[in-house]
């Protein structure tokens, strides 16, 4: 599958596909720049790719792969690739997988999501299948007793295992309450969302003698993302060279950001795709360059994840940071933020996950005190909203990792849960 120039692809989908026919009408006839062509809205792109009178494509679907996207930020929509885009998606990102740590002969689990068109586990399958080393590959998949997984992981002494965290952590907490050890594993891939200091405390824990990685950064419609670099940070991740071109836009201006360290929105161009065209298109996430030379970059957190408890805006980030503050034992390995609405006003309850064992009801109500005045202090407007009468104060929930709850299609943790009434 060859890789588009820049111009030539322009050329060819404001010719094919009426969608970017109509983006890109006020422009002049030749344009070899992506930063003279405009961000794609979102909202526009999914109105208009749609399974009946699709003005997206720039041809009819009648060869491909389609899956669905949307995963926990929104209503799923589709998403296609032809096979010949397919297999360079799988092939480059296999490429990267060397660099996570995958090494010859590996036997990799699988243990990402599969069915109802959901791409992850065909995808990482796949990758593995197009890696330029020989490994050996085991399709559990994350809907698999844990029990089962555990049994089959240590038939095949599996020397890697690949799922999202929250997957990954299930299978952690599993083994530390059936006394259970997988000495074989000396790898935790991750993919799909954030892994977060606390989840790294339980898996150490679960897996001593393995070490988490990224297997790198990629979504079913904005494709390939970032390539893992290896370091201590798992967040910073590399440009898919030659097959992906990735900005990161001042997230007021839009223009683009080349200097090091200043956070902006991720916007990816593919070079490979014309079947769906991605040209200029949100990701989703906030970065930083590391390297803007080399075209490195650092994973920062959803652009548009949040949640709004009244009149108060929160992010995750800003639970996790208050948690890491005021656990100084290490005792929480999981967080979630669950918004609900009782008496005539909206509240915040923060559900934290404890190892298993850890049932000290007196430290953890100590805990949970210091993690609510943590979070007060680092965002007042909470707090004195709650004094105002406006929301209620915040509150904690201690759970197990399996009792976090997490999109059943995908098997990744949902980091905001809002459980307030629709009507």
């Amino acid at each position: 599958m060859p890789i588009h120039q820049v111009l030539d692809l322009i050329r060819f989908v404001r010719d094919r596909s009426p969608f970017y026919t109509d983006l890109y009408a006020d422009l002049p006839a030749e344009v070899d720049r992506l930063t003279d062509l405009p961000v794609v809205d979102q909202s526009a792109f999914w109105a208009a790719n749609t399974l009946t009178g699709n003005r997206v494509l720039t041809g009819s679907l009648d060869e491909a792969v389609v899956f669905r996207t949307g995963g926990t930020t929104g209503a799923p929509k589709f998403s296609c690739y032809t096979r010949e885009e397919w297999q360079e998606f799988t092939t480059a990102f296999g490429a990267g997988l060397v660099d996570a740590g995958l090494r010859p002969g590996h036997r990799v689990a699988d243990l990402f999501y599969a069915g109802e068109l959901y791409a992850s586990f065909l995808f990482v399958l796949d990758s593995l299948a197009q890696a330029p080393v020989a490994n050996v590959r085991l399709p559990i998949g994350g809907g698999a007793p844990l029990e089962s997984t555990v049994a089959t992981l240590a038939e095949f002494a599996a020397q890697v295992v690949a799922g999202t965290p929250s997957t990954l952590c299930r299978l952690g907490e599993h083994l530390i309450e059936t006394g259970r050890q997988l000495p074989a594993v000396e790898l935790l891939l991750f993919g799909g969302e954030a892994l977060y200091e606390d989840q790294r405390r339980l898996l150490a824990t679960a897996f001593p003698g393995a070490e988490p990685r990224s297997l790198g950064y990629a979504s079913v419609d904005g494709g390939l993302l970032g390539r893992p670099v290896a370091g201590p940070d798992q967040r910073v991740h590399g440009s898919f060279t030659p097959h992906t071109v990735v900005e990161i836009l001042d997230e007021t201006t839009g223009e683009p950001i080349r200097e090091n360290g200043r956070p902006g929105r991720v916007v990816v161009t593919q070079l490979f795709r014309r079947l769906m065209p991605i040209i200029r298109y949100p990701a989703g996430d906030r970065a930083e360059w590391t390297d803007a030379e080399a075209g490195r970059f650092r994973i920062l957190s959803r652009a548009e994840e949040g949640v709004r408890v009244g009149p108060v805006s929160l992010a995750p980030q800003d639970v996790q940071a208050a948690v890491a503050e005021a656990d100084i034992a290490g005792r929480v390995t999981g967080t979630q933020l669950v918004v609900r609405r009782w008496e005539s006003r909206d509240g915040l309850v923060l559900r934290l996950a404890t190892a298993p064992g850890d049932q000290d009801r007196a430290e953890l109500e100590v805990l949970a005190k210091a993690i609510v005045a943590e979070l007060n202090a680092a965002r007042p407007f909470y707090p004195e909203s709650a004094a105002a009468g406006f929301i209620h104060p915040l509150r904690v929930e201690w759970a197990s990792q399996r009792e976090l709850a997490v999109n059943p299609r995908t098997g990744k943790l949902l980091r905001v849960i809002d459980e307030r009434p629709t009507a």
